[in-house]
Formats: structure tokens, sequence, C-alpha cells
């Protein structure tokens, strides 16, 4: 790893030498245009006083990723647990918080799953329709409610594609073969993206084929008075779930899974003040069998639907800005495991952002007060403290209560390995942060130190070694700590834009001193994790992108990843070579499924305007 450090850090310096022998603007997304639309009070993203990363549609470009779980993982302090590929499964953790404590949105919508946060990913919807993704770190419980227990990822779609069509075939390792069409219609008063997209593999080892497809729809009605905008989604996958769940030689599991998503929204504005309303239904549905070719050996068949109204407004006065939110869901499941649920819930949010000093100092203190049917009321309050040291330095704090009741998993699920526990209490905690950010055009940088103290998070125990079955059970107070550090430069180099960025974290809990030997899920976390990404362009159709990725887990388990592209523009085609993995290394990221070898991805894309 200190090889890999030292690599960049000659590279980092290479590109400042570089560019301080030109100084021709350099044309790509800076973040300090970028408003970051995550809250009720949108800002620009340099004056946010909390620990925010921003994936632009360049890096998407230039990040060798085929689907948005390979291209979180290029971000330092999110860990992204694979069992398969190609999207099939993935959990979210971000700064050790477990996949039940990370919100993922789309445009907003909360895509949480009362079944089990398994399904998070699910949701992740196909690059071509991204614009770019937020990435908001540590407690929002007081601005998204109490999934953001360790954070929250908002996926922002793209609003307008002209009138274009984009024509995408790739092949490759392990009988790979993808296609997709992405389609913008742009009418006098309306304008229509459209995404049909298919993913299939035979698979790198026994019972690891899928199948998954993509349908994207968003459409925006009456654009030239009162625009509406609509976003449907429908998400398919079927795999082969080999060792996903256990190790039993005779099992030989298959899982499928569908997430839908309808949402309406709007937005009215008059003189300062801002209100956005939204209606929308999501639907989750997940078939798994324990051994595939016998169905009738062991099945669970969930169908969770939310349906959900929330309205958004914030208001500018002489004060400051005031946001403040309602909420409004119902959910459902029907399970043949967990049995027929219902929860309702409500959401009032309130923050206010004081400007004093000339506008150098930030103070943001907001409030959650969130209402379970099933776990009665809760509040979560925060703080966010910023100071502008110059226009482009900026330091800030943030402190905030942070809370998750447990899923219907948690609370009732039961198979010959694991047990559910209706005694559950919710999950709390209480965080702290401060961090320093550097933002300009051609440089992003930024360093955070954070720590949560947590009560009653809910982990999969033992109480000895010779048990199988593990049984949710609320463990006592744990501590985490942990550092990030980012940094991003742009360049110049033979008249084209050349990218370097780096990215590290460091965590450190407590959670095994009390679990030794015992959890199921905790035993893995990401304690020193590096990544590095070069994008350059040497000619004026061709572009390379090389990204390093080192992990360091508690287990002991250490390895290096390396993963590379290659894209070769000729007018309205576009060739690429995306190699994963490309030294062959041998890990595991989650329970015991090993990762894929080396493997090779071939693409054309073809566009018409």
């Amino acid at each position: 790893m200190k090889n890999s450090i030292l690599f960049s850090a000659i590279l980092l310096v290479g590109a400042f030498q570089l560019q301080a022998q030109q100084d021709d603007p350099i044309k790509v997304d800076s973040l300090s245009e970028v408003v970051v639309t995550a809250n009720r009070i949108n800002l620009p993203f340099k004056e946010n006083s909390r620990t925010i990363n921003i994936i632009t549609s360049n890096d998407i470009k230039n990040s060798a990723a085929i689907n948005v779980a390979d291209l979180l993982q290029q971000v330092a302090g999110i860990d992204i647990r694979r069992r398969g590929t190609g999207g099939s499964q993935a959990d979210l953790y971000i700064r050790g918080g477990g996949f039940d404590q990370t919100l993922l949105l789309i445009d907003g919508v909360k895509m949480d799953d009362a079944q089990t946060g398994h399904h998070t990913m699910n949701a992740a919807l196909p690059l071509e329709v991204i614009e770019r993704i937020e990435i908001i770190k540590g407690p929002a419980a007081r601005v998204f409610g109490q999934n953001a227990f360790a954070g929250a990822i908002n996926i922002i779609t793209k609003k307008n594609l002209d009138n274009s069509i984009s024509l995408n075939v790739e092949a490759g390792s392990f009988g790979q073969l993808n296609g997709s069409v992405t389609a913008g219609v742009d009418k006098e008063n309306s304008s229509h993206i459209i995404h049909v997209g298919r993913m299939t593999s035979e698979g790198y080892r026994n019972n690891s084929d899928y199948d998954n497809g993509n349908y994207f729809l968003k459409s925006i009605f009456n654009k030239n008075a009162q625009p509406i905008e609509m976003t449907a989604s429908f998400l398919e996958r079927n795999f082969g779930a080999e060792n996903f769940y256990t190790t039993n030689p005779t099992f030989h599991e298959y899982e499928e899974t569908q997430n839908s998503l309808l949402a309406f929204s709007t937005t009215f504005r008059k003189n300062k003040l801002k209100i956005q309303p939204r209606i929308y239904w999501k639907r989750n549905q997940d078939l798994f069998l324990l051994r595939r070719n016998e169905p009738g050996f062991y099945r669970n068949m969930h169908i969770s639907n939310k349906i959900g109204v929330e309205t958004n407004a914030s208001y500018a006065s002489k004060l400051g800005i005031t946001g403040f939110g309602v909420e409004l869901s119902k959910i459902y499941l029907r399970s043949n495991n967990l049995g027929n649920r219902d929860r309702f819930m409500s959401n009032v949010f309130l923050e206010h952002r004081f400007s004093i000093a000339d506008n150098k100092l930030d103070i943001t203190p907001g409030v959650a007060l969130t209402y379970f049917s099933d776990f009665k009321f809760k509040a979560f309050p925060g703080l966010d403290i910023g100071y502008n040291l110059t226009n482009a330095f900026k330091v800030y704090g943030n402190i905030g209560y942070t809370y998750r009741i447990p899923t219907y998993t948690d609370l009732f699920y039961n198979d010959p390995v694991t047990s559910g526990n209706t005694d559950l209490e919710p999950e709390e905690a209480f965080a702290q942060e401060l961090g320093l950010k550097y933002t300009t055009p051609k440089v992003n940088a930024s360093i955070a130190i954070f720590n949560r103290d947590a009560d009653n998070l809910i982990d999969y125990v033992r109480n000895d070694v010779s048990e199988d079955v593990f049984v949710a059970t609320n463990i006592t107070e744990v501590n985490t700590k942990g550092l990030e550090l980012d940094a991003a430069y742009n360049f110049k180099f033979k008249d084209f834009t050349q990218t370097l960025s780096v990215g590290y974290a460091f965590l450190d809990d407590n959670i095994l001193d009390q679990n030794e030997e015992l959890s199921r899920y905790s035993l893995n976390t990401l304690k020193h994790q590096y990544t590095t990404r070069l994008s350059t362009q040497l000619f004026k159709n061709v572009r390379q992108n090389i990204i390093y990725k080192y992990a360091e887990r508690t287990t002991g388990q250490t390895y290096n990843v390396w993963d590379a592209s290659l894209a070769i523009k000729v007018k309205q085609a576009e060739f690429t070579i995306t190699a994963s993995n490309i030294f062959d290394a041998d890990y595991i990221e989650s329970g015991f499924v090993p990762m894929p070898p080396s493997n090779v991805l071939f693409g054309l894309r073809y566009s018409f305007k």
C-alpha cells in the first residue's frame, strides 16, 4: 500500500508541475458550480457544512464501471460488499454503518425497504440515465429520517437528452452480453428519456449466472407553464446465489428481485418561497430458493409496497433560509416467512440556515420528528456549522442524533441459520464530525474526522461458536471513529484535460470486542481503504482510465484491485474496452463468495442525433 500511495503522490506532484506551466482554462465538471439538492435548503457544493462527495457525469464516464455498485466502490468511506456481479446483489455501507443504515434516494425519493436493507442497491439505476450522484456522509436523520443512520446517497437523473438515440452493445468474459437503448425526445411542451437494457452472464463460478433487466422512463409535462415531472423505473434481477448465505454444499441458492418506482413531482415558486410536492409508489418483490432446482424444499416470497406523499419547502428572508417539510407514508408487506405486516410513518422536518459575519459563518440547526405506528415518536436534532477561511477554504463541523427501527427481517425472519427477534429495540447514535475542504475549478480536496457513539445496534450473533443459528440482537454500546481524505486535480497536458483523484479512509470501532467470532455481519469492516483514479487523454479521440483500489478488512484480509478502460471515438461511434481485476486478485467482499478473476468487456456505442 505504501508504494501505491507514493506512486499517486508522484503523479499528483507531477500534475501540479505541469499545470504550473500551463494556465489554459480547464473544461470539466466544476464542483464549485454544482448545487446539492439532497435537502430542502439547496446550496452550492462548497457552501455545504457537511462531508459530501459528488460523482459527476464526467466521473461516471471515466470510471471504468458498468453499474452503480462498481462506481461507488471508488469512493473512500463507502464499502460496497458484492456477492454477485452485474449489480445482481451488493450491500451498501457508509462509515462502517450496516446495510440497513444507509438511505438511497432517486431524485429525492426514498428507496428504503421495510423488509431488509439487502434490497437497497436493487433500486440503483443504469449509468446511462444518471446526471450525478450526491453522497452525504454521517448522520442525516434530521434531513431524511430514520434510515439515514450513517449517511445517504441521492441519485440525480438526467433532465433532458434532446432528440437522440444511443445504442450500446457489450460482450466479454464469462459469457457477458449486455445491450441497451437510451432515447431522448424533446417536444414543444414536454420532454422524455427512455432507457431499456438487459445484462446477462453465464457466471464466473458455479451458479453465478444472471439475467438482469433495466427499464426507465422520465417525462416532464407542461414545460411552458407548471412543469410536472414523472419518474418510472422497473429493475429486475434474476441470479444464481451460490453460497450467498450458506456454505452447505447441498444448497444451490437462487434469487429473483423486482424493484419498481412511480413518482410525480412539481415545483412552485413565488418570490422567496419554493414548494416541492411529491407523490410516489415503490414496490419490491423478492423470491428466494434455497435449492434452485427444488422450489418446494425452501422458498421465500416477500412483496413490499410503500405509498408516500411529501411536501418540502424553503423560504429566504433577512434572517436566512428556512427549510421545512412533511412526509406521510404507508408500508404493506406480504410474506410467507415474515407474515402480513403494515406500518404507518409520518415525518416533520424543520431547519434554518443563518449566515452572519459577512456570510463567512453559517449555522444550521434542524430537527426531524418521526412517528412509527409500531415504534411511536422519535426526534432527531442536529447542528451544522461552517466558516469560510477564504473563498476556497472552508472549515466545518456538525453533530446530530440518528436512529433506525428494526426491519421486518430483523423482527420476524427465520431460516435454518437465522432467527429474528420481536423484542428488538431501535438503534440510536450520537455523531460528531469536523472537516476542512478546498474547492476550486481545478482542485477539490477535503479531510474529515468523525466519531459515532451508538446504542442498541442490531447484529446477528450467536452465543457460542458451536451454534449454527445467528439471532438478531441489540448489542451494547459501540464506538466508531475514523478519518477520510479526498483530493482531485484537473490539469492540462498536450492541450487535453487530465484528472487525478485519490481517496483514503480509516475506520476503527470496538464492535469486535463485544462479538469476537460471534458476529455474522460485522466481522468484515473496511479498516483501511485507498482509491486512485487517473483519467488521461493524449490524442483527440482516445481516452484511458486507470483505477486502483486497496482494502484492508478487520478480518486481516488485504487486497489490491486494478481496473482500466479505453475509449476510442470515431464520429458518432465509440469503442470501449473495460478490464476488471487486471492482476487477478483473490479476494472476498462479503460472506463466502470469492469475487471474479481478471475479466474484460468489449463495447460499442452508437449515437444518433
